[in-house]
């Protein structure tokens, strides 16, 4: 099953309107964004989003455990993974902070290490009629990283409904 057709599943079983798309693609860059309407609060929301284990894909480390990561939200911290060999690998790190509503990061995921020349990666909610609506916007640029995007759109949109399923339930997504 695709991980659009997956992420789709997930928020319209939660009862909530979604969006996910690549906004803009060049041969050196790329720019994701998805948006969510939870009935939730804005502190749930910056809880969960720091909350990485329980929300992120295993799948998507290289230790294979999701319980290896970690993510301090605040300006200077790290998303990061400890290695069972004990060494540490940062994913991202926090940029700003405002507990009102963004946490931005420079976030070079993955493959993305040592090849882009930016990867802002930005959390947002904002409140609506009935609830918040949550956003992610995922800029990257780097020599030939525009082929890169559907890739990165696959794990990112998975990792953002997986998120969504949290703030709306407090479970991990198996």
């Amino acid at each position: 099953m695709s991980r659009s057709i997956l992420l789709a599943l997930v928020l319209m079983s939660s009862g909530t309107s979604a969006s996910a798309e690549v906004v803009s693609r060049h041969a050196d860059g790329f720019t994701l964004r998805y948006a969510v309407a939870l009935e939730t609060t804005g502190e749930d929301i910056r809880t969960a989003l720091g909350e990485l284990p329980q929300w992120w894909d295993g799948a998507h480390t290289y230790s294979g455990r999701s319980a290896n990561l970690s993510m301090n939200l605040a300006p200077g911290g790290c998303w990061c993974e400890a290695l069972p060999d004990g060494k540490v690998f940062e994913h991202a790190r926090v940029v700003s902070v405002d507990p009102r509503g963004e946490v931005v990061m420079n976030a070079p995921l993955g493959p993305l290490n040592g090849t882009a020349t930016r990867s802002d990666l930005t959390y947002s909610w904002v409140p609506e009629a009935r609830g918040w609506r949550v956003t992610l916007d995922f800029v990257v640029e780097g020599p030939g990283l525009g082929a890169a995007a559907d890739a990165v759109d696959e794990v990112m949109q998975a990792g953002f409904g997986r998120l969504a399923r949290y703030i709306e339930y407090g479970e991990p997504t198996p």
